[in-house]
């Protein structure tokens, strides 16, 4: 008997909606066909904090095809408490809502929306409004923020920030410390800058009934903002994400052209749809700016003895947003006297967000350049400085992994890269007249798992349909539950179909954070697995009861479209059969994963962690201090892969992103106009595919069925940090030249010394 084949978990299965994406066939947010159609276009504010005093909207009116001007003046009814506004993601402080009242907050803020027949005349119009202001005074400088920076008072909300416990004396250990590093690290602010531009068309039922398909990476969410802030009603909102163009934090809060939207159908009670233009996607959410102070005390062997930390963020003044800078080295590295501060600086911008791995991209890269710098002052080899200071624990909290497989990480990369090839001396590889280093960082993130709802349906022609309200923000969130129920019921992909990104599909939350593969192929997981239960019900009516004495499905293999008897395969009933025989037209069912299914622990009795091992090779012009980044080894350490194609993707997404925050972006502010000032593509520089050579990403074996049933960690994330760090360490390595401000420019290499 042959054995049973299936496409399941593990395999390298192309991206099921693959086709509908290169084909046009999949729809974004402001490509859906709604009958009666207005089209909405933006006014935003000029200055950075002020009032609006009036609006000349006179010469707006008069093109052909406008239909009306809706601003704070003449909105519709909404919501004034602040927690009707609160989304899934909230933020302390007040939320933002668009066209409120006439206070401005952030240069760009939305305060006016031209609705026309066609997008041209309401672009068109939307040029021709005047608004007169009454101006005060702002700040968007980092540094002069700095000056206002503060601590919230602890509260229960998201992002409230809980210091971690200081373990030891950090102060007296750095002091008698034989080998002291002490240096200020920075990061530049980002904007996320995914390929669609945020989006919503709102179509308009009557009766106050709207479906919304939004660019955001949580439909529900979207649902129950846009249900208490306008007083909709849950059952008369329906949001529709289907696909997304990118997201990378963006979208995990509804932006404000979905309150703009909104608004102006209800207004006018006819569809509307509003397109931020590239310039707008800079007037919303960016990873905050950073200042880190650092200090790192060692013997002269490289054991640490000491860490302290004093970081503070960017956020805006009207919610305090805050990120876990901080705690990476803490968690990672054993030392035995620790501690950390971290503050915000209000200034008057728009609230900074999570941005791919919010915190740990910004504080891992600071911190490993620190080590870095550490290993050069102890004189020892960088990799084995982490291995020297490894930490078998979560060295902060005191508590066992899961599962920690970054000593294979370091092993396999390292034996990939050729590592051992490596000089030491700064300076000291070079081919022509190019400088050649060799830096590394260790990476590490959450491995999450959140509660998700998913329900299976299998159809009498043998078609299974899964579905779950999660969103796919370019991930292969269906590929990964297409996946999931072909290896749980033994079913080929072409006859499966993976519905998401919809709010009447079963409950799931926003997708981020690294936890939809493990959460909803739980839950995806659980659902087949009660078809297959009902399915082995019916089959005992079958003649001869092939499945006599099976109490389980852990007792069969599902393969073939067959269920099959693990102690004797010759034994097999078909699903179809099994159905026909329990008289079923369809067998449906619905389940919820949550954390602690399957034994799973909770974070307070194990930390559950992904971890990484970056190399970088980069080649640095000597006369021109260009560099290129000519090679990447990233050893990741994250459970089980559902699919190696796509997980390689995700690694290889992240690793471009990171190649980015060590030398392309950046968000320069204009102090006197209190703007963002080069918020378009050609002077936001993200690395383009000449900038990108070879990347080989690894993937350590390190199942975890204590972070998921299925044994799988997330991988959204992982990719990204520390890879900053492994280039900033490699232009040390060839230049000499310390930079501690990223992104590492020509013009800072140039302006520092050997």
């Amino acid at each position: 008997m042959n054995a049973p084949a299936k496409v399941g978990i593990g395999t390298p299965l192309s991206r099921v909606d693959g086709t509908d994406k290169v084909t046009g066939h999949a729809k974004y947010a402001a490509e859906y066909n709604v009958p009666d159609l207005l089209h909405g276009v933006t006014v935003c504010s000029r200055i950075a904090k002020g009032r609006i005093v009036r609006i000349d909207e006179e010469a707006a009116r008069a093109v052909p095809g406008v239909v009306d001007v809706v601003s704070h003046a003449n909105r519709p009814k909404q919501a004034w408490l602040d927690r009707s506004w609160q989304d899934e993601l909230k933020v302390p402080g007040e939320p933002f809502k668009a066209f409120h009242d006439d206070t401005i907050a952030f240069a760009g803020q939305p305060i006016a929306v031209v609705v026309a027949e066609t997008f041209e005349a309401a672009r068109f119009a939307a040029s021709l409004i005047e608004v007169e202001y009454d101006q005060e005074a702002h700040n968007v400088d980092f540094d002069v923020a700095l000056g206002e920076r503060f601590l919230p008072a602890p509260g229960r909300r998201r992002n409230t920030y809980k210091p971690p416990k200081t373990r030891g004396e950090p102060d007296q250990a750095y002091a008698d410390a034989a080998l002291k590093v002490e240096n200020v690290y920075h990061l530049a602010p980002e904007h996320h800058n995914p390929m669609e531009m945020h989006a919503s068309t709102v179509e308009w039922h009557g009766e106050g009934r709207v479906t919304v398909y939004d660019k955001v990476q949580g439909s529900q969410n979207t649902q129950m903002v846009l249900a208490s802030a306008f007083g909709l009603g849950k059952k008369n909102v329906r949001v529709i994400n289907a696909y997304v163009g990118g997201g990378f934090g963006s979208g995990l809060r509804p932006q404000w052209q979905v309150q703009v939207a909104t608004m102006a159908a209800i207004h006018l009670e006819r569809s509307v749809r509003v397109v931020m233009t590239r310039a707008q996607m800079f007037t919303h959410a960016h990873r905050p700016e950073c200042t880190y102070t650092i200090k790192l005390g060692a013997e002269h062997t490289g054991k640490l003895t000491a860490q302290i930390h004093d970081a503070t963020t960017s956020t805006s003044r009207f919610e305090n947003n805050m990120e876990d800078i901080v705690t990476w080295g803490m968690v990672t590295y054993d030392c035995p006297n620790a501690k950390a501060d971290y503050t915000i600086a209000p200034r008057d911008t728009y609230t900074s967000a999570d941005m791919r791995a919010p915190g740990a991209a910004t504080g891992v890269a600071m911190f490993e350049i620190a080590m870095d710098e550490m290993a050069y002052a102890a004189k020892v080899d960088p990799l084995e400085f982490r291995l020297v200071n490894y930490s078998e624990v979560d060295a902060m909290n005191g508590t066992p992994f899961t599962s920690k497989a970054l000593r294979e990480a370091y092993k396999e990369g390292a034996e990939r890269f050729g590592w051992a090839e490596r000089t030491p001396e700064p300076r000291s590889m070079k081919e022509g007249r190019e400088l050649i280093g060799w830096g590394m960082a260790t990476g590490i993130w959450d491995a999450q798992f959140t509660k998700h709802t998913a329900r299976a349906t299998l159809s009498a022609n043998g078609h299974l349909e899964v579905a779950s309200a999660t969103s796919d923000i370019g991930t292969g969130t269906y590929t990964v539950m297409t996946q999931v129920a072909a290896d749980t019921l033994g079913l080929p992909p072409e006859q499966i179909t993976a519905r998401l990104g919809d709010s009447d599909l079963p409950t799931a939350p926003v997708q981020g954070g690294s936890w939809v593969a493990a959460s909803v192929g739980a839950a995806v997981q659980l659902a087949c697995r009660s078809v297959a239960e009902t399915l082995l019900k019916a089959a005992d009516r079958i003649e001869g009861r092939p499945f006599w004495g099976v109490k389980s499905v852990d007792e069969l293999d599902f393969a073939d479209g067959e269920m099959i008897r693990k102690d004797d395969p010759t034994k097999r009933v078909g699903l179809i059969d099994a159905m026909r025989a329990g008289g079923h037209d369809q067998v449906q069912a619905e389940e919820t994963a949550t954390p602690g299914i399957g034994g799973m622990l909770s974070m307070a009795q194990k930390s559950r962690h992904t971890h990484s091992a970056i190399f970088v090779e980069v080649r640095v012009d000597e006369e021109l201090d260009q560099v290129r980044v000519t090679r990447v080894v990233n050893a990741v350490a994250a459970g089980r892969i559902i699919n190696p194609k796509t997980a390689r993707s995700q690694i290889l997404g992240g690793v471009v992103m990171g190649i980015g925050m060590a030398l392309h972006e950046e968000t320069m502010a204009d102090p006197r106009l209190g703007r963002w000032m080069n918020h378009n593509y050609a002077e936001y520089h993200v690395p383009a595919h000449a900038d990108i050579q070879d990347i080989d990403v690894i993937f350590v074996d390190e199942p975890d069925a204590e972070v998921s049933p299925l044994g799988v960690k997330g991988l959204g994330e992982i990719g990204i940090v520390g890879t900053a760090a492994a280039v900033a360490n490699a232009i040390f390595h060839a230049t000499g030249k310390r930079v501690r401000s990223l992104p590492i420019t020509i013009d800072k290499l140039l302006a520092t010394e050997s």
